[in-house]
């Protein structure tokens, strides 16, 4: 017995001290960050200063773009500027959204024909497999956290103005968009999936059937008396029936779906063609290598405009955010129609990203996930800030 009580104390004694040495190592953690954000503090110099301005220079620039913005759009309200005059102002606005807008598209082509053309097929495949997979559970995801937070937070109940309704409700059917998208993967015509994609609409068709009726009418009957040889006499009941047929001529209307278009990019099949293309320019090895440079000088000239055009990008911002502020006939009524539905966007944003793909990440990796965020730190700032 003895011996028995002595092997639950060494069990918990050794439960006991894997956990003190948790605890220690944690602390010892916690110590060596704040010494080293302390010695950070003390060695802070004015050229440590000007290396970090320099470093974050974009991310200072478009906080400042955004308050200056906002401080410009209101101190110009009082004025009550036209719409005209307000198109005028917002002009260095209008232009950043359509130099980013041009580059969309040769950065999308050149940028996934490179790294899949650089790419090991079997590994480009697996990583393809995942990548699906990876999407279709997250979108899924995503909209099972949409449905619940509109549910639980109404966000159309944000202004108790009534809404007047404009414009018109477009039919759609599940079938249909599901085949719309499917048959985006694979646009016909190249060229014109740069400024097209299709969409299907609907028409009404008009046609006519005959039907016909039957009914059966009796006519009469009748007694005739026929002289017969003597003393004999025959009664004949001769039944007529009438028969009748009407002929009914029917309308009918059919919505049925007809091919149409709508304007925009079609990204989805310029993407499916990019990654096949690059594959394939993978796969010829010897072959394929005038290709892969000229894609690659393609990209890098791509991204060298992107960058030359980001540093305008904090002008631009300035100007759009003022403009959008004066457009606005009541903020106070735009602010009650936008605001829950605000909460509702950046809540779901919330817990799909800090909850949501964290859980994935350790359950697929079982690593901590936020050592991986944290180096991604600046990207994911970067995107949330430019709504990408």
């Amino acid at each position: 017995q003895s011996h028995v009580n002595s092997l639950f104390l060494n069990e918990d004694t050794a439960k006991r001290l894997h956990a003190d040495s948790r605890v220690q190592r944690l602390r010892q953690a916690v110590q060596k960050r704040a010494a080293r954000a302390k010695k950070r503090m003390h060695s802070i110099t004015a050229g440590s200063a000007k290396s970090f301005f320099r470093r974050n220079a974009f991310v200072l620039f478009t906080i400042a773009a955004v308050l200056l913005g906002i401080i410009l759009a209101f101190s110009l309200r009082p004025y009550q500027l036209t719409y005209r005059q307000i198109k005028y102002f917002s002009f260095p606005g209008e232009m950043l959204m359509r130099m980013l807008q041009m580059l969309v598209l040769p950065l999308i082509v050149s940028s996934l024909i490179t790294g899949m053309a650089s790419l090991d097929s079997r590994v480009s495949g697996k990583m393809g497999m995942r990548a699906i997979i990876y999407y279709m559970v997250t979108t899924i995801i995503a909209v099972f956290i949409g449905i619940f937070m509109v549910i639980i937070i109404h966000p159309g109940k944000g202004s108790k103005d009534t809404l007047h309704r404009e414009g018109r409700i477009e039919q759609v059917q599940t079938t249909d968009a599901f085949m719309d998208l499917v048959r985006n993967m694979f646009p016909p015509n190249l060229v014109e999936a740069c400024f097209k994609q299709y969409k299907t609409q609907y028409s009404t068709r008009v046609f006519t059937r005959t039907i016909l009726h039957s009914s059966n009418i009796t006519a009469g009957v009748t007694t005739t008396q026929i002289p017969m040889p003597e003393n004999f006499t025959s009664i004949m009941e001769n039944v007529t029936h009438g028969l009748e047929t009407i002929s009914e001529v029917l309308t009918f209307e059919e919505v049925i779906p007809i091919p149409g278009s709508a304007n925009g990019v079609n990204a989805l099949g310029l993407v499916v063609f990019s990654m096949c293309f690059g594959l394939m320019i993978g796969s010829m090895k010897q072959k394929g290598r005038a290709l892969r440079e000229f894609f690659n000088c393609l990209n890098e000239a791509i991204m060298r405009l992107v960058a030359i055009i980001i540093w305008y990008a904090p002008v631009g911002i300035m100007f759009l955010i003022a403009g959008k502020i004066l457009e606005m006939d009541d903020l106070a009524v735009m602010g009650g129609q936008l605001g829950m539905y605000t909460l509702t966007v950046i809540v779901g944003l919330l817990i799909h990203a800090l909850c949501i793909l964290p859980l994935l990440y350790f359950i697929v990796t079982h690593r901590n996930p936020w050592m991986f965020i944290a180096g991604l730190l600046q990207a994911l700032i970067t995107a949330l800030g430019t709504s990408s």
